[in-house]
């Protein structure tokens, strides 16, 4: 059965409709796609900018980790002078101290650490205790006059003083390595947050780039409902186009009754819907 104009004319209207809303629909799609990779390309930029940070934390941690080496260097050969200083003096006491007679220094000082051990641990009587702490303080009192006659000799006198430089240069340089070890440790922790924050920050990336690709198919498929709207609709423009000129022969061939034309242009002024045909009528009335 074929259809007529006015039925063409209708269905091209619902089309038209159908395909504006896909139209406006895709349209919107596109609009998230491009907030969404607004998005995400922020966030990327964000990365190589917090990249760069951890860069800069790396190079730092890496040079200050080579002074710590160089550090470690120094304070090494100060201990290993220190050791070798220490068994000098404790040669020039032992001499020192054969020549003075009784027990060395160093042995006194054991006895000293073995009785006050022995006070710590043992039970005992008062009276006996009393009698232990005499014997540590006359120990006491032979090894600082056992040092103090140590100190008479300018030798062992000299190299004490070698000594105690060695032993503040090589404290100084430890001193110097653990704050450089520190520094290292927070470069080396800024560094490891900011990387942290890159692998949350490639999440949401990873997220984000999900919800593009799905928004891009959909309006992938709305578009291609909406050409196949325009097609359908520039089809039934061609149907309606020959219609209208059947139409319009027909029309020519037919009697225009005036009365029927005013009755056609009332319900016009009134509002009322006309067909194509009533329109031809009244343009061919004269009276549109």
């Amino acid at each position: 059965m074929e259809e007529t104009l006015e039925e063409l004319v209708k269905q091209r209207e619902e089309l038209q409709k159908k395909a504006n809303e896909a139209r406006n629909k895709r349209d919107q799609l596109h609009l998230q796609s491009k907030k969404l990779i607004l998005e995400r390309d922020s966030l990327n930029a964000k990365i190589r900018e917090l990249r760069e940070q951890a860069k800069e934390h790396r190079k730092r941690r890496d040079e200050i980790n080579e002074r710590v080496k160089n550090a470690k260097k120094v304070r090494n050969q100060l201990n290993e002078a220190y050791e070798k200083i220490r068994m000098k003096i404790r040669a020039l006491e032992k001499k020192r101290s054969v020549a003075l007679g009784g027990p060395s220094i160093r042995k006194l000082k054991n006895e000293v650490r073995q009785l006050e051990h022995e006070q710590m641990t043992r039970p005992m009587s008062p009276q006996n205790e009393k009698e232990l702490i005499e014997k540590i303080a006359q120990l006491h009192l032979k090894i600082k006059e056992k040092e103090k006659a140590l100190l008479q000799d300018p030798k062992i006198k000299k190299t004490l003083e070698e000594e105690k430089q060695i032993k503040e240069k090589a404290e100084k340089q430890h001193r110097q390595v653990e704050e450089l070890a520190k520094k290292a440790q927070q470069e080396h922790e800024k560094m490891i947050n900011l990387l942290k924050q890159c692998d949350q920050i490639r999440e949401k990336i990873n997220e984000l780039q999900e919800k593009i690709v799905i928004v891009k198919i959909e309006a992938d498929k709305i578009h291609n409902e909406f050409i196949s709207y325009v097609d359908k609709i520039h089809e039934l423009d061609r149907k309606i186009a020959e219609e209208k000129k059947k139409s319009s022969i027909k029309l020519e061939d037919l009697p225009l009754s005036q009365k029927r034309a005013n009755e056609i242009f009332e319900r016009f002024k009134r509002g009322e819907k006309l067909s194509t045909e009533d329109l031809m009528i009244l343009q061919k009335a004269g009276l549109i």
